[in-house]
């Protein structure tokens, strides 16, 4: 007679840590330290003419101020305050135990992204001012070629005392200046200037001033100035090559400024990309030469 034993089966369980695998301390700490050394750097390169961005209000320059090399200060700023955040957010964090060494090392390069992602949010907030200055000059540049070409759409909606009619008043004064100083009729005045205004309006809202609206126009700067018919259109042909300059040189601004700002974008992309990566590589470098620190002291003891 055989007598059968009933045996317990073994059973695993997971055993579940009752700590959080993150670590505010360690991050918060190396987020200030990467914020502060950025500053530090920023405020370094201004001084000695690397860079004209500046983290205060309204001391940065121009975009089409930025250069190469002030790119590429930005570039090293970001990857030295990485590398230096991550580090001692790796450093810093306490010893994982009965922890596998890949999760070790994922928890460490976690932490280290955290750290720079919370250190480019602080920098953000103090550089808010002059990157918005910086992204704007186009904006600006592109205003300025629309103002001095008179656009008619703008200047329609403007007011009188608006930026288009003052371009448009300033080019009107200079086809109207008196040959000597003679006296004239300010109604009448008034009245050619007004017309030329809206010959030039015109003008701007078609690309082109035609040959009939030429002719007028030296007819009346002719009347009104006393220059001859040949010295009247002289002048206007010289108004108007004036208002064509004008308008290139703004467009040109405008495309310095924006190729500008998509330059500055890409590399500022690139550039907390490999931050991100900086500062989650130092991170895990830090926490391993953590740890052998740890076993090589117990090890002596």
């Amino acid at each position: 007679m055989s007598v059968s034993m009933n045996r317990p089966e073994a059973s695993l369980a997971p055993v579940e840590s009752s700590s959080s695998a993150i670590s505010w301390g360690p991050i918060i700490g190396g987020a200030v330290a990467a914020t502060g050394i950025t500053l530090i750097l920023l405020l370094l390169g201004s001084g000695v003419g690397l860079t004209m961005v500046s983290p205060w209000s309204g001391q940065s320059a121009s975009a089409g101020s930025i250069g190469v090399t002030a790119a590429i200060w930005l570039v090293v700023v970001q990857w030295l305050s990485s590398a230096f955040g991550g580090y001692l957010t790796g450093r810093l964090r306490t010893k994982w135990a009965a922890i596998h060494t890949d999760e070790v090392f994922f928890r460490d390069t976690a932490h280290g992204f955290i750290s720079w992602a919370l250190a480019t949010i602080f920098v953000a907030g103090f550089l808010a001012s002059s990157l918005t200055s910086l992204a704007g000059a186009g904006a600006q540049a592109v205003s300025t070629a629309a103002t001095t070409a008179g656009i008619a759409g703008t200047a329609a909606a403007a007011s009188s005392d608006g930026p288009a009619n003052l371009a448009t008043a300033y080019f009107t004064d200079v086809l109207l200046r008196p040959e000597q100083n003679r006296t004239r009729n300010t109604a009448d005045e008034n009245a050619s200037a007004a017309e030329i205004s809206r010959i030039l309006l015109n003008g701007a809202a078609q690309g082109q001033i035609s040959d009939d609206d030429k002719n007028y126009l030296a007819t009346i700067v002719a009347s009104r100035t006393g220059l001859s018919e040949a010295d009247a259109k002289a002048r206007v042909d010289a108004v108007l090559k004036r208002i064509d300059d004008a308008k290139t040189a703004a467009q040109k601004t405008a495309e310095q400024a924006r190729k500008t700002a998509v330059t500055t974008t890409l590399l500022g992309s690139l550039s907390l990309i490999v931050g991100a990566f900086i500062a989650s590589a130092a991170a895990a470098l830090g926490g391993r030469q953590r740890d052998e620190e740890e076993d090589l002291i117990r090890t002596r003891l």
